[in-house]
C-alpha cells in the first residue's frame, strides 16, 4: 500500500455466515482510501460442467451450473448490501476455481488489487485463531499486502506495529517498505505507527572435549554494546519513517513473547511484517519471526511481500468456461455476468447511510 490503494479485494471462505467485522474493516479502508471493493468467493462445489455425468444433457448442466451460482450470488449480495458498505461501489464475484488460495491470488491480479483481506476463523480448541492452510499459502503466494483479519474489534485510530530486522538475511529495502505500508495504513485509519525488533542476547558455546556444550555468557559490558548497536539500527530506519522514540520498541528476548508484550502494551490494531523467499522451491516465510507467532497473536497482519515478488501461480486456472449471461435487478443499481473461466461477477452501489 505504499501507493494508492484504489482496489481491495475481500476473500470471504464461509458464505453462511455474514462476516460483519471483516466487512466493517474493509469499508473504512476503502471509505478513507477512496476505493472500490470486491467481494469474492471461490465456490467449492463440484463444477456440473466438469463433473456432471456425460450422460447429462447440456442443457441440464447448465441449469445445475446456474441455480448454484445464482445461489452463491445471492448470498454475496446479501453481504454486499450490509450497512456498513452503504455509500460504496461493491463488486461480488464468485468462481469455480481451486485451490481457494490460487482462485484468491488469481483474482486479485486479474483485477490489479492493491489489496488483499483474508479472514481467519476463530477455532474452539484452545480458544485461539489459527491459521487454516488457505492462509499460510496466500502468505506465501500473495504478490501484494495480505491483510489477514484476525481481531472482532473494530479500528478506533489504531497503533500500527512495524516488525523489522535489519541484521536478517532478505531484501535490503523490505524493512523501509514495511514501514512505509505501515506509515500509509496508520494514516488511512488516524492510528499511529511504531516500529518493534526483538534481538536474543549475545552468548557463545565453548567446545568441550565432552559431548556437551555449556553456554558461557558474556560481560555485561559485551551486552550492553550489542544492545546499543542494535538500537542504532533500529532508530536509523525510524528517523527515516519520522517515528517518535516513544514509539520505538526495542526488547531483547523471544520475538513471539516481546511482540504480544507489545501489542498488548499500545493496544495495537495491526502487525505488520515482511514475507521472504528462502529456497529453491521459492517457500516463503515471515521475517525473523517463527511460524507460531502468527498464531499467538490477536490483533491483525498485514503481509508485505520484497519489491519486485513474483508468485509463481498462474493466471488461468483450469475452470471450465461458461457463455455469458446477463440479468439486471431493480434494487439499487444491480449487475450480473457470467465471465469466462467460471467467473460470475455483479456490482451492487446503494446509497449512503443518511446522517
Amino acid at each position: 500500500m505504499a501507493t494508492s490503494v484504489k482496489r481491495i479485494l475481500v476473500a470471504i471462505r464461509d458464505l453462511r455466515h455474514a462476516p460483519k467485522t471483516e466487512l466493517g474493516k474493509a469499508a473504512a479502508l476503502a471509505r478513507a482510501a477512496g476505493a472500490r471493493l470486491e467481494l469474492f468467493h471461490a465456490i467449492d462445489e463440484p463444477d456440473p460442467a466438469a463433473s456432471w455425468p456425460e450422460t447429462a444433457t447440456a442443457a441440464f448442466v447448465e441449469q445445475r451450473r446456474s441455480s448454484i451460482a445464482a445461489r452463491n450470488r445471492r448470498h454475496l449480495q446479501r453481504f454486499a448490501r450490509d450497512r456498513a458498505l452503504h455509500g460504496l461501489e461493491v463488486e461480488c464475484t464468485a468462481s469455480w476455481d481451486y485451490p481457494a488460495h490460487e482462485a484468491i491470488v488469481r483474482r486479485a491480479l486479474a483485477t490489479r488489487a492493491d489489496l488483499v483481506i483474508a479472514v481467519t476463523r476463530h477455532h474452539r480448541m484452545g480458544a485461539r485463531f489459527l491459521l487454516r492452510n488457505t492462509d499460510w499459502e496466500l502468505i506465501r503466494h500473495c504478490p501484494m499486502p495480505l491483510l489477514l483479519v484476525r481481531s472482532g474489534h473494530p479500528y478506533r485510530r489504531p497503533a500500527v506495529v512495524a516488525a523489522v530486522d535489519p541484521f536478517h538475511a532478505r531484501p535490503a529495502d523490505l524493512d523501509a517498505r514495511l514501514l512505509a505500508e505501515g506509515s500509509r495504513f496508520a494514516k488511512l485509519l488516524h492510528g499511529s505507527l511504531h516500529v518493534f525488533h526483538a534481538y536474543m542476547p549475545l552468548v557463545t558455546a565453548i567446545t568441550m572435549p565432552v559431548t556437551t556444550a555449556p553456554i558461557v555468557m558474556l560481560p555485561p559490558e559485551a551486552e550492553a554494546a550489542h544492545g546499543e548497536q542494535i538500537t542504532r539500527s533500529i532508530d536509523r530506519l525510524a528517523d527515516g519513517a519520522a517515528i517518535p522514540r516513544a514509539r520505538r520498541h526495542v526488547e531483547m528476548g523471544d520475538v513471539s513473547g516481546e511482540l504480544r508484550a507489545v501489542v498488548r502494551t499500545t493496544g495495537a490494531g495491526v502487525v505488520v511484517m515482511g514475507a521472504v523467499s528462502r529456497s529453491a522451491l521459492a517457500r516463503v516465510f515471515i521475517g525473523n519471526t517463527a511460524e507460531r507467532v502468527l498464531d499467538r497473536l490477536d490483533c491483525d497482519v498485514l503481509v508485505v511481500k520484497p519489491r519486485g515478488f513474483k508468485s509463481r501461480i498462474e493466471r488461468r486456472s483450469a475452470a471450465v468456461e461458461v457463455k455469458p449471461v446477463r440479468r439486471r435487478r431493480a434494487a439499487g443499481r444491480v449487475r450480473g455476468a457470467a465471465r469466462p473461466s467460471g467467473v460470475t461477477t455483479m456490482r451492487v452501489m446503494l446509497p449512503p447511510v443518511p446522517v
